[in-house]
């Protein structure tokens, strides 16, 4: 008996070590789709199995493969057309309510409201098939937390990188005491993010940093909900700006810029910024600069659908003297699109969600297509090309072998029409299937 015992434990201890040796079973996935975009810019692919394992594209077959193993899960995308997953490079996912109800919640909401709404938000975007969105502004961090949540498998949402709270000078367009009582403002600058002089704007920058900022954004015009009649020319000196710049390239984080009026944007270009969002304003010099820069340009043009909504429901919805420059915004809205890419200038797909509504980013592919991009090249901006400026080209932006399994499915042929990108049906996030 003893000895059946200690035979019976060594087996035992045995199958143990065994079983900790053996790796773990892949888990793999096969979806077998009608049409595939592989590659934006390229000749789409006939029917194709895209094999997924462990969250990533393992390969993409010609035709309809059936994997031996009969518990490896097929996707059936038959009658769908597959693209990668899209990239939105200009949200802001806390909120999209608007005008004087938004300065309402400024006060209202607390921070883990704002988280809350932040989730709900990026999952409507995720559900809209945007699988990566760029967050360009959150003051108390929601976005920055959630950001961490879905990276550790906490929860389910985009893949989001934040610029944590959008650095201004003092008095400019992200001054978040504008229009409020004095005794408020330190209340509302809590996120360091106003600036005066380089060194203070340094500053600003590093804090942003330490929060853990993957981005920096600063806006060096005034803007068009901002609380100040200063218009939207340049409302930062050179030398703050390329603090901003520098100071953010030191720490390898990539700069966008809030920029209107043409005096602004040119002063981001010249200072080293790899976006400029909103362009509204241009002049010859600009442009040059623009095209010498090699920088993108993010039109953000669907904010001009937020604007109409929001007047059409509610007259007052805004402040008299922002509502003025919405005015002004909704009728030059497009017209720097149609001149930059004429130039050649590179272009990344960006809403300004929050402004417009989440859950609706794929209405930017139709303003697009309508003010001069040919409907490839506005898909291309929101994969291959928003990839790029993001830094991601490695992880995201085609369904190459090695690359995140981040794609989504249409019904009908977006290179045709692109407003079937409004309606979509699967949504496949870092290999986890996120609708269908």
């Amino acid at each position: 008996m003893p000895i059946t015992f200690s035979f019976s434990r060594a087996v035992a201890s045995a199958a143990v070590i065994a079983a900790l040796a053996m790796p773990a079973l892949a888990d793999t996935v096969y979806v077998q789709a009608g049409k595939v975009l592989a590659v934006p810019g390229e000749a789409p692919r006939g029917p194709t199995t895209i094999i997924v394992t462990d969250g990533r594209i393992a390969s993409l077959e010609d035709g309809y493969k059936t994997p031996r193993d009969t518990s490896v899960r097929v996707i059936d995308l038959k009658g769908h057309y597959v693209l990668p997953g899209l990239i939105d490079s200009h949200v802001h996912l806390v909120s999209d309510t608007g005008g004087i109800a938004s300065q309402l919640e400024d006060v209202t909401l607390s921070p883990a409201a704002q988280a809350f709404n932040a989730w709900d938000n990026g999952m409507k975007t995720l559900n809209a098939g945007f699988t990566t969105v760029r967050n360009l502004g959150d003051g108390d961090g929601a976005v920055l937390a959630l950001r961490d949540a879905i990276n550790d498998g906490q929860v389910t949402g985009p893949r989001i990188l934040d610029a944590g709270a959008s650095i201004s000078a003092s008095a400019g367009h992200m001054d978040g005491s504008l229009g409020y009582r004095d005794e408020l403002r330190d209340f509302f600058n809590a996120a360091g993010n106003t600036c005066s002089g380089a060194d203070d704007c340094r500053r600003a920058v590093r804090l942003q940093v330490a929060r853990g900022a993957d981005v920096i954004k600063l806006a060096t015009t005034g803007g068009v909900n901002s609380r100040i009649g200063a218009g939207l020319g340049k409302q930062m000196f050179e030398d703050e700006a390329r603090a901003i710049v520098e100071t953010a390239k030191l720490f390898g984080k990539k700069v966008s810029a809030h920029a209107h009026g043409a005096d602004g944007i040119r002063l981001a270009l010249l200072a080293g910024v790899d976006s400029i969002e909103h362009g509204t304003i241009l002049d010859p010099e600009t442009i040059d600069a623009f095209v010498a820069s090699g920088a993108y340009y993010v039109p953000t043009l669907s904010t001009v659908n937020g604007y109409i909504e929001r007047l059409k429901a509610n007259p007052d919805a805004y402040e008299p003297d922002v509502r003025a420059k919405i005015e002004w915004r909704i009728g030059i809205t497009g017209k720097s699109l149609e001149v930059l890419y004429a130039e050649g200038v590179k272009i990344a797909f960006g809403t300004d969600a929050g402004v417009s509504k989440h859950g609706r980013n794929a209405d930017e592919f139709e303003l697009m297509v309508k003010f001069g991009m040919p409907p490839a090249e506005a898909i291309k901006a929101a994969t291959i090309n928003a990839a790029d400026l993001l830094g991601l080209t490695a992880e995201i932006g085609t369904l190459e072998a090695g690359k995140s399994a981040d794609l989504i499915a249409v019904k009908g042929d977006p290179l045709k029409d692109v407003k079937v990108l409004k309606q979509v049906d699967f949504v496949m996030v870092r290999g986890d299937v996120a609708k269908e």
